[in-house]
């Protein structure tokens, strides 16, 4: 902890941990691995970044959607360091100018991880994706979302046609609720349902669920996946992602003909959603039949209990509020004022008769946001200003992950 400031030195702490890196031998860098990735996960980071800078490889981690630098290890072992996670992802190690996927399971049970690698000018930069243990978020009603939203989603969950789209940008949680309402089916339906999935790659493994991995090379991509997944008789089809039109019509083509569609689509909101895809030229009247709901999701830093109450000044993004909560930092939360994070959650009905009556005209996304909250729709906006006001959250917060208003 730095006495002036109150942070945590993450590049100190680490050190502490893994020892002296400097002078690393090659035949040391299996070892380091491992240490980075325990420590990674003990401090709850979802992203380890190796970045190649020319003079070495300088690590980042991200904590609670936040980027932080870590360490900086020297040039003599960074090639190591790329080989080995390669080595764990199964990767090839003697291609170094081509991006390469890969996933590794840990010996302890429901640590999985997936490893990217990507070429740079200095060298080949590797990120990997830490997800959260199986034993964690796995129902809907371990999510902390509101009441309203669990409700709403265990009543379309239980329809048995439609497409139910999950939309936010990365690192918003979608994987996470996703996957979340595929064991909220299966614990329903008592195995009297089909359910399959075609993901781009499988993140994370369901045993009740016959999943796939799209892949382009022979010539499985999510299009063609789709369509011949409608063919083994499904009731449930979990599709990771639209991408292109494609795949958004043949989503909508397979709602219609009897299965319960859930995919994600990144957008900021529900109505940009609603936007983008009819802006890929989808037919209005396929969007409306085909679509059964929209929810929009975000993340956001809880603050700590250390947090300092204070009456808001104009200068703050905390303007409207009678006074407000801010990050001040303790050791608990490593001098970083926040502790865990919170999700927040708009759904939007597609059947209200004025959104209906918007999609097949065409209505722009304003529109769309003004009818639906005229409708009754509670904005991922209005849900963080509550959060703002309970002194749950900072407003410096909400402005980082829903921008200025």
């Amino acid at each position: 902890m730095d006495m002036e400031t109150g942070k945590l030195d993450l590049g100190n702490w680490f050190r502490q941990r893994v020892g002296d890196y400097a002078t690393l031998a090659a035949d040391q860098v299996p070892r380091l691995i491992d240490r980075i990735l325990s420590s990674a996960r003990e401090v709850g980071a979802s992203d380890i970044h190796l970045r190649a800078t020319g003079g070495g490889t300088e690590m980042r981690w991200r904590i609670d959607g936040v980027i932080q630098k870590v360490a900086l290890f020297p040039a003599e072992i960074s090639a190591n360091l790329v080989a080995r996670c390669k080595v764990l992802a199964n990767l090839l190690t003697y291609r170094v100018d081509i991006p390469q996927e890969g996933r590794l399971q840990s010996q302890q049970i429901g640590q999985e991880t997936r490893i990217s690698v990507f070429p740079t000018q200095f060298g080949e930069k590797v990120v990997i994706r830490l997800f959260a243990s199986t034993g964690h978020y796995e129902q809907l009603d371990q999510l902390g979302l509101t009441e309203d939203i669990v409700n709403r989603m265990h009543f379309y969950l239980g329809q048995t046609a439609g497409a139910i789209i999950l939309t936010g940008p990365a690192g918003s949680g979608k994987t996470t609720t996703i996957y979340a309402a595929l064991r909220e089916i299966i614990r329903h339906s008592a195995g009297e349902r089909s359910l399959v999935s075609l993901e781009d790659p499988v993140e994370v493994i369901v045993p009740e669920v016959d999943q796939t991995s799209a892949n382009l090379k022979s010539g499985l991509d999510m299009m063609t996946g789709l369509r011949s997944l409608v063919r083994q008789d499904p009731d449930v089809i979990m599709v990771g992602e639209i991408r292109d039109r494609e795949t958004a019509e043949t989503v909508f083509q397979a709602s219609l003909i009897g299965n319960l569609i859930l995919t994600t689509f990144h957008a900021g909101s529900c109505t940009r959603a609603l936007s983008r895809i009819s802006d890929m030229g989808i037919e209005p009247y396929l969007l409306r039949s085909g679509l059964l709901a929209v929810f929009s999701q975000r993340l956001l830093r809880l603050l700590c209990g250390c947090k300092q109450i204070t009456t808001a000044p104009g200068e703050l993004p905390g303007r409207g509020f009678d006074e407000v909560a801010l990050p001040q930092g303790c050791e608990k939360c490593r001098g970083t004022g926040y502790w865990g994070r919170r999700v927040i959650s708009e759904v939007l009905d597609p059947d209200i008769p004025e959104i209906a009556e918007a999609i097949l005209t065409r209505q722009d996304t304003q529109t769309l946001q003004q009818l639906a909250e005229k409708a009754g729709m509670v904005s991922l906006s209005d849900r963080a200003r509550q959060l703002v006001r309970e002194l749950a959250i900072s407003p410096q917060e909400m402005v980082r992950v829903l921008g200025e208003e």
